[in-house]
């Protein structure tokens, strides 16, 4: 199975963006797409408007999508559920987001696979430390309840760097592993206010015995009016799961 996951960047000119990631996304031959920071039912709409072949999908939300997310598949979503974070720590914007993961069975032709596809708080400073804790804690134990035996993938913007002690002790609790462990490259391009960013974008997987990935989606494109510009302030990650 090809996947993918992008935090497409909910600020500028996310539209412009979208229709260009969604030609992208048709032509990447992936069978199944987790977004994140796609925020609104609208953006959802427009990007499965762009990728036929991703004909199933999943995401909640009258006009605010929950989390943000969505998972895009070619093979039929047989269970879908959103499974929200609790609220703590300080007063955020963040909480308009409503933090949580978009859980997904997927039928494939080798069989199911279990996809969630998140979006951790970002960590602005030390009290945000405990906030993260309680999201993976909640997130580990809703993953507690799926077979052990059924392959399992955990994708998107975890907004931990790989040697984190909250990841490692998230790998430990669940029995995942970090499909790209030990790669020092950062997912979140280098910018003024963070010139040394870090991995923030993982693909972790439990019952997956083959599993590489790589980064996509670093260049420039164009704009549908000619501008140049990139798809996001991440980087993509791509995987070639089998099981």
């Amino acid at each position: 199975m090809r996947l993918l996951t992008f935090n497409t960047l909910f600020r500028g000119d996310v539209r412009a963006r979208l229709r260009a990631l969604g030609p992208r996304l048709e032509r990447g031959g992936y069978d199944v797409v987790c977004l994140q920071e796609v925020m609104y039912r609208r953006n959802a709409r427009l990007i499965r408007s762009l990728t036929p072949s991703l004909r199933h999908a999943t995401y909640t939300g009258s006009v605010l999508l929950e989390g943000g997310l969505v998972v895009l598949s070619r093979w039929p979503i047989v269970a879908s559920e959103f499974a929200g974070y609790p609220r703590t720590g300080p007063v955020r914007p963040e909480f308009l987001m409503r933090k949580g993961a978009r859980i997904a069975t997927i039928a494939t032709g080798d069989g199911a696979i279990v996809v969630a596809g998140t979006h951790l708080s970002a960590r602005l400073d030390e009290r945000y430390t405990a906030v993260l804790r309680s999201e993976f804690d909640h997130l580990a134990e809703r993953l507690a309840t799926i077979d052990p035996a059924t392959p399992l993938a955990v994708v998107g913007d975890l907004n931990v760097s790989r040697t984190s002690s909250l990841l490692t002790g998230f790998l430990a609790r669940t029995g995942l592993r970090d499909v790209l462990a030990g790669d020092p490259r950062p997912t979140y391009r280098p910018a003024p206010d963070w010139p040394s960013p870090t991995a923030l974008d993982h693909v972790l997987v439990r019952a997956v015995p083959q599993a590489e990935a790589r980064l996509t989606f670093q260049e420039e494109v164009r704009l549908d009016d000619g501008r140049p510009a990139y798809l996001s302030d991440h980087y993509g990650v791509e995987a070639e799961l089998t099981w």
